[in-house]
């Protein structure tokens, strides 16, 4: 995946367009502000802020109110900054509501043209349901303020009615939409991600393959062979010497070193190539932290991970990237963090996420992927541990190196 590939996944995620959308609207506000501090005419703010102003006399040009207005603005803006960022890392539902609530409170505090990005907003962080009662709300309340503020014929509030049913019905949508296909977008590359860094693993393990299948046939070719040549020339060297003793005991003296040489190197090279069991990881870890772009992976691998068995290097990439899956998918993950560290004849593997975490986990209650990391450490005679539950999560596997 290319950088600019990185870069419109990136601005693709609601988060993203929707932080985009609040500073367009900042802005443009702090535009118009600016414009009537210098004397030109503006329209004015029409929120429950100026409703208030207006009741206790205030003129709806003030500029007492217009710098009111602006701060809210303000503050509405980096609110909203804060929770497109945050998303669903915010640990509860009840969470994101109060967020939701108090943003949506300085929106209809500023114009009541502003709250169709709150709704936005809440299509994208709360299930689908609690969303499509967030909007219905938002509908009947801006229909009610405008109902009870103005005075126009029922046709003209009927009209309004209906494009504050659209404008939120089409923010609700369009959230829903963005947060789907952002969801399938981060299963699909963790997908490739996962099946790319197993590939990575594979061709390292046929490499491996090819070397021992390479030791056995020197040792049983290549070997047998020139053994039998040095048997051979001992025997004419025994039979040369009943005529020259001298000469032909010295060539085959010579030959019988060579032969022995050869062959003592080609021992050497069977066991150097027996001995060289290695699987290198790195590549297969570097492939799935590429294939994601949705989130940051933060690898941090020394030496160990060229040097590993055959058995623990299979082990620790499916556990790394069932770690790394689960914080992508479920946990709603800006950064995973994964070290591999070696420890004498062990390897150490720490999985380190910034993700909504889970504060009720216990190992009891541990899902097939976790328990699955667990059987596959029991397997080589490690273990998987659970340290931090929240906020993020953090999984340390440890496990001998050759296996």
């Amino acid at each position: 995946m290319t950088r600019f590939d990185r870069l419109l996944a990136r601005l693709a995620e609601p988060g993203v367009v929707l932080r985009l959308a609040a500073l367009v609207v900042c802005a443009m506000e702090l535009v118009s502000a600016g414009s009537a501090l210098l004397g030109a005419r503006t329209e004015p703010y029409d929120g429950l802020v100026a409703w208030v102003w207006l009741q206790f006399g205030g003129d709806a040009n003030d500029r007492a109110l217009l710098l009111i207005c602006v701060a809210l603005l303000l503050a509405f803006v980096a609110l909203m900054w804060r929770l497109a960022r945050q998303g669903l890392s915010v640990a509860t539902v009840n969470r994101r509501m109060a967020w939701l609530l108090l943003v949506d409170l300085l929106a209809f505090g500023v114009t009541p043209g502003l709250p169709f990005l709150v709704t936005a907003m809440a299509a994208v962080v709360l299930p689908a349901r609690l969303a499509l009662g967030f909007a219905a709300a938002q509908v009947l309340l801006n229909t009610g303020i405008y109902v009870y503020a103005s005075t126009t014929a029922w046709l003209d509030q009927f009209g309004m009615l209906s494009s504050m049913l659209a404008l939120h019905g089409l923010a609700f949508g369009l959230g829903r939409m963005a947060a789907a296909e952002a969801e399938k977008r981060r299963w699909l590359q963790a997908l490739l991600a996962e099946q790319l860094s197993g590939e990575h693993l594979l061709a390292e393990q046929m490499r491996y393959n090819e070397r021992m299948q390479i030791a056995r046939e020197l040792h049983d070719l290549m070997g047998h062979h020139l053994t039998a040549l040095n048997l051979q020339l001992q025997l004419g060297g025994a039979l040369l010497a009943r005529a020259d003793a001298g000469g032909a005991t010295q060539a085959l003296d010579r030959a019988q070193g060579v032969a022995s040489q050869l062959l003592a190197d080609v021992r050497e090279s069977v066991s150097q190539q027996r001995s060289s069991q290695r699987i290198d990881l790195s590549a297969a870890l570097q492939a799935l932290a590429e294939g994601i772009a949705s989130t940051r992976i933060e690898l941090a691998v020394d030496e160990a991970a060229r040097d590993l068995g055959p058995r623990t290097a299979h082990a620790l990439l499916r556990c790394v990237q069932e770690g790394v899956t689960n914080s992508v998918r479920h946990a709603g993950a800006r950064r995973v963090q994964v070290e591999l560290r070696g420890d004498g004849n062990e390897v150490a593997v720490s999985i380190d996420d910034d993700g909504r975490g889970a504060p009720g986990w216990h190992e009891g209650r541990s899902g097939n992927g976790l328990s699955g990391m667990t059987e596959r450490m029991t397997e080589l005679g490690g273990q998987m541990r659970v340290t931090r539950t929240g906020p993020g999560f953090r999984i340390e596997l440890r496990c001998p190196r050759w296996v």
